[in-house]
C-alpha cells in the first residue's frame, strides 16, 4: 500500500488543476483528491493512491465498492428493464418486497420501494399523520432523518438555522447519551428511565393534543455514533402506546447487518410500526424502503394515502436490493459483522489504552465510533484534533468521517463494508493509531 503524502485541505483540488468553480457546495469540504476508481474496501484516486474506506461511501456500500453480484445484476437488468411508469409493478418489485418481509417479524410485511432514506422517512412521517389523523412528530435532539421537508423538521442534529419555519409540532426528545448523562444514577450512570419520563413531560407540556409519531434511530450516526441503552426503546414505545403514537425507526444506516444481527431494534425485543430503510439496502445504488404493517397500509389506503413519485417501484434498483439479501444471507454477513466488528472494538479499546485523548469507544457490529477529548475528566472536546487526524488519515491512505457537533468533540464514524477482511480492519487501526499519534505529537 502507497502511503506518500497527499494534499490535506480541499483547496489541493484546485492546486492540482481540478476546476471545481461550477460545483455547488452542499456541506463540509471535498476530499483533496479526485476519486477515479473503486473496488472492494479500497477507492483510488486520479494521483494512482490507494485509499482503504472506513466509511463504506456514505454508509452505504456494505457489500464494499463494485462487487461482483451487483455489477452482474445491474448488466444484466438495465438491458432488461430499468424504469417503468410508477404505477407499474415488476417481478424486481414483487420479489424485494417478499425477500424483505422474511427478513422482519411478521407483523411488518407491507413494503414501498423508494429512492433514499430522506425519501422513505418523508413517506413513513406522512403515512402516520394520515393514519393517526395528528400532526406532531418526535425525535432525539442529535437526530438525522433527512434534508427533505417533515424528515428537516425531525433532524436536530444540524441543518435547522437559516431556511425559515419547519413544519409545526416538532418536539426533540433529550438523546440518551451514556458518555455524557444528564440526568445520573448514584454510581454516575445514565438514568435513562428519569431521562425518558421528564423527555415525555415537556412534549406533553407542548403538546396540542395531536402526537402522530416519533421518529429514532437505534444508533444516532450523525448525532456523534450514539446508542442509548438496553431497554431504552422498549421504554419509548410504551410512552407512544400511551399517547396513541407510533413509532418510526429509522434502520437507514444500522439495518441489513451492520450491527451484528439483521435489525439494531431486534436487540430490544420491541417491532416498530414503521421501519425506513435505505443506504444499505441498495449496498451505494439509490434504493430506500418502508415497511409497515397490513393494518397500518390499510388505513393509509383507506383515507387515501399518496407518495408517488418518479422513482418509486423502480426495477432496477429492486433488482439490486433483491441481489444484495441474496449475498447478505449466501454469506451470513451478520455474523460477520459481529466478528470483524469485535475485531474492530478491540482494536479501538487498544488505541483508547495508548492515547489519552480517546475518551470513549462505543457502537456495535461494523458501526463504531471513537470520540476524541482533551481531557478525560472534564470530557472537552478536541475539534481542532479530530479534524488534524482526519486530515492525517486521509495522507496515510484511510478516508475516515469526524462528526463535529456543539459541546462534543470530534467523533468518528467507523463504518467498514461487512465483506472488509481482518487485514483491512488491523490496517485501518494501524494507520489511525499513526494518525493519532503524530497530530498529538506535533509541535502546538
Amino acid at each position: 500500500m502507497t502511503t506518500h503524502r497527499a494534499p490535506s485541505d480541499a483547496a489541493s483540488l484546485e492546486a492540482n488543476g481540478i476546476d471545481t468553480r461550477h460545483l455547488i457546495r452542499y456541506g463540509g469540504r471535498f476530499s483533496p483528491e479526485v476519486i477515479v476508481r473503486a473496488a472492494g474496501s479500497w477507492v483510488y484516486t486520479a494521483e494512482g493512491r490507494e485509499i482503504l474506506d472506513f466509511t463504506s461511501g456514505q454508509m452505504s456500500a456494505i457489500l464494499g465498492h463494485s462487487h461482483p453480484d451487483i455489477v452482474a445484476t445491474v448488466s444484466r437488468q438495465i438491458g432488461e428493464l430499468d424504469h417503468l411508469f410508477s404505477g407499474m409493478i415488476s417481478p424486481p418489485v414483487l420479489d424485494l418486497a417478499s425477500r424483505l418481509s422474511t427478513t422482519l417479524p411478521a407483523a411488518l410485511d407491507k413494503v414501498l420501494l423508494l429512492s433514499t432514506g430522506a425519501e422513505s422517512n418523508e413517506a413513513a412521517i406522512r403515512m402516520a399523520k394520515l393514519v393517526t389523523g395528528k400532526h406532531e412528530i418526535v425525535s432525539f435532539a442529535r437526530s438525522w432523518h433527512g434534508m427533505t421537508h417533515a424528515a428537516a423538521a425531525s433532524t436536530y442534529s444540524a441543518g435547522r438555522r437559516g431556511y425559515g419555519p419547519l413544519a409545526p409540532g416538532n418536539f426533540a426528545l433529550p438523546t440518551p447519551n451514556p458518555y455524557r448523562p444528564d440526568f445520573t444514577n448514584p454510581d454516575g450512570t445514565l438514568d435513562w428511565q428519569r431521562q425518558l419520563d421528564f423527555g415525555f413531560e415537556l412534549i406533553d407540556a407542548q403538546s396540542v393534543g395531536s402526537l402522530a409519531a416519533c421518529i429514532v434511530e437505534p444508533i444516532l450516526s450523525s448525532g456523534g455514533v450514539i446508542e442509548p441503552p438496553s431497554g431504552y426503546f422498549a421504554g419509548l414505545k410504551r410512552k407512544c402506546e400511551e399517547r396513541g403514537m407510533l413509532l418510526i425507526v429509522d434502520e437507514a444506516q444500522t439495518g441489513l447487518c451492520r450491527t451484528g444481527s439483521w435489525y439494531a431494534f431486534e436487540r430490544d425485543g420491541i417491532v416498530p410500526d414503521i421501519l425506513t430503510l435505505s443506504k444499505t439496502l441498495g449496498a451505494g445504488l439509490p434504493l430506500a424502503a418502508v415497511v409497515t404493517t397490513a393494518d397500518i397500509e390499510q388505513a393509509a389506503h383507506d383515507r387515501g394515502y399518496l407518495f408517488f413519485t418518479t422513482h418509486v417501484s423502480d426495477p432496477l434498483v429492486a433488482a439490486v436490493g433483491v441481489t444484495v439479501l441474496d449475498v447478505l444471507q449466501r454469506e451470513g454477513l451478520d455474523d460477520r459483522a459481529a466478528q470483524a466488528g469485535s475485531l474492530l472494538r478491540t482494536g479501538l479499546l487498544e488505541l483508547r489504552a495508548r492515547h489519552a485523548c480517546i475518551g470513549d469507544v462505543r457502537g456495535r457490529g461494523l458501526m463504531q465510533g471513537i470520540e476524541l477529548v482533551t481531557d478525560r475528566e472534564t470530557k472537552e472536546g478536541a475539534d481542532l484534533l479530530g479534524a488534524a487526524v482526519t486530515a492525517r488519515c486521509f495522507e496515510l491512505g484511510l478516508h475516515m468521517n469526524v462528526v463535529q457537533l456543539p459541546g462534543m468533540g470530534g467523533i468518528f464514524r467507523i463504518a467498514p463494508p461487512l465483506t472488509a477482511t481482518d487485514d483491512e480492519i488491523r490496517t485501518g487501526l494501524a494507520i489511525l493509531d499513526t494518525a493519532i499519534t503524530e497530530c498529538t505529537s506535533a509541535p502546538g
